[in-house]
C-alpha cells in the first residue's frame, strides 16, 4: 500500500510540474535566430555567455537558421518560443492576420548595406542600375530581402527587375559577392567590411549604409529605426509571462554590460570562430556598432513608425492592411527598477 501511495504522489508531482511549465512557470526556451554569428544579434549569444540568462531563472536554447523568414517560420510551426529577429517581421505578420509581439529592442538601427560586388557583370552605380541584376540577400523574406525592396521601389525599380538570391549573412555571403555569383547584396558585418578589406575597399561601390545615425536618417528620415528584437506570439507571451520578462531582463541587462565594456572586451566575451578568421575587423565591426545598440530595451515609437512606412513602400500587403502599432511591440515586460 505505501508503495502504491509512493507512486501515486510522484505522479502527482510530474503533473504539477508539467502544469506549472505550461503555464508559464517553466524555464525551458528555445529562441530561433537567423544567423547567430552576425553582431546584429550579439546580446543574445553574449546574454548566453555571460550566464545572463541562467541568473534570470530560464534555461535558453538558441537555434541557429539560415535566415530571418526560418526563424520566423519556426516560430509560426511551433518549433522555437521567440525569435531573435527584426522588428519588422511583426508588422508583415499583422498584415497577413497572424500576429506577433516584440518585448525587447535590441538595437536601433538596421545596420544593412547595399553594395555593389567587384565581379560585378556590368556597371551599378546607382539602385536604378540594379535593373536585370542578380542581387543577394540573407534568404527571401528577411529583413535584408524587405531592405531591398524599398530601395527599389524608393528609386521608381519594380521589386521583381532583379532577381533575387539567398547568400546568408557570413562567409557565404562574402564568396558570393567576390566570384561574382551576385551583382550586389544587401550584407552585414563583418561579411561586409571583410568583403572590403579583401577585395580593396575603392573597388566595393556602396549604394546605401544604414550603420551610421547619419546614414539612417539620410536612408529612412529618422534617428533611431528598430531592427533586432526578440519577438513571440501573443499565445505565448499571454502564457509565459514571467518567462518573458525572465527573458527581457536578461537581454537588458547585457545592453548594459555592451554600453560598459570596450569592443575588445565584448569580442573576448563571444565565440572565437564569430570573427571569421579575423579578429581586427571583428573588433571594429564591434567598435562602429555599439552606439546602435539600445540601452534600455525600450521600442522608440517614432521608429516602430519609420519601419510601417517603410514596409508599406515596399510590401502591397502592408500598404493595403491597417496596422495598428501597438499590437506590435510591448515594453511591459521590460525591468522597470534598478539593474535589470
Amino acid at each position: 500500500m505505501r508503495a502504491k501511495i509512493a507512486a501515486l504522489l510522484a505522479l502527482a508531482l510530474v503533473a504539477l510540474v508539467g502544469c506549472a511549465q505550461k503555464s508559464g512557470g517553466g524555464h525551458h526556451i528555445t529562441i530561433g535566430v537567423g544567423g547567430q554569428s552576425l553582431p546584429v544579434y550579439l546580446p543574445l549569444t553574449l546574454a548566453q555567455r555571460l550566464g545572463f540568462f541562467d541568473r534570470a531563472g530560464v534555461d535558453v536554447r538558441i537555434e541557429d537558421m539560415q535566415g530571418g523568414s526560418k526563424a520566423l517560420q519556426a516560430l509560426q510551426g511551433g518549433s522555437v518560443d521567440v525569435v531573435a529577429g527584426y522588428y519588422d517581421h511583426t508588422i508583415q505578420m499583422q498584415a497577413k492576420n497572424r500576429a506577433v509581439t516584440s518585448f525587447v529592442t535590441m538595437l536601433d538601427r538596421p545596420e544593412l548595406v547595399l553594395a555593389v560586388s567587384p565581379a560585378a557583370h556590368r556597371p551599378i552605380a546607382s539602385v536604378a542600375d540594379l535593373r536585370g541584376a542578380n542581387v543577394g540577400v540573407t534568404a527571401p523574406g528577411s529583413s535584408s530581402h524587405f531592405f531591398l525592396q524599398y530601395l527599389l521601389a524608393r528609386s521608381g525599380t519594380p521589386a521583381d527587375a532583379v532577381s533575387v538570391q539567398a547568400i546568408g549573412g557570413a562567409a557565404t555571403a562574402v564568396a558570393a559577392m567576390e566570384n561574382g555569383r551576385v551583382d550586389a547584396a544587401a550584407m552585414v558585418d563583418p561579411a561586409f567590411s571583410l568583403l572590403q578589406q579583401r577585395a580593396g575597399a575603392d573597388r566595393v561601390r556602396v549604394l546605401t549604409d544604414t550603420r551610421t545615425a547619419d546614414g539612417v536618417r539620410q536612408t529612412f528620415g529618422v534617428s533611431d529605426y528598430p531592427a533586432a528584437v526578440l519577438y513571440s506570439t501573443p499565445r505565448w507571451l499571454g502564457g509565459n509571462d514571467r518567462n518573458a520578462r525572465a527573458l527581457a531582463a536578461a537581454i537588458v541587462r547585457t545592453l548594459r554590460w555592451i554600453d560598459q565594456h570596450t569592443a575588445e572586451q565584448i569580442a573576448a566575451a563571444m565565440p572565437a570562430e564569430y570573427a571569421q578568421d579575423n579578429r581586427a575587423v571583428y573588433i571594429d565591426t564591434i567598435a562602429k556598432m555599439k552606439d546602435g545598440f539600445s540601452r534600455d530595451g525600450r521600442m522608440p515609437a517614432e521608429g516602430a513608425e519609420a519601419v510601417r512606412k517603410v514596409l508599406a513602400q515596399s510590401d502591397p500587403e502592408v500598404a493595403k492592411a491597417d496596422i495598428d502599432l501597438s499590437r506590435t511591440y510591448s515594453d511591459e515586460y521590460l525591468p522597470t527598477d534598478g539593474p535589470a
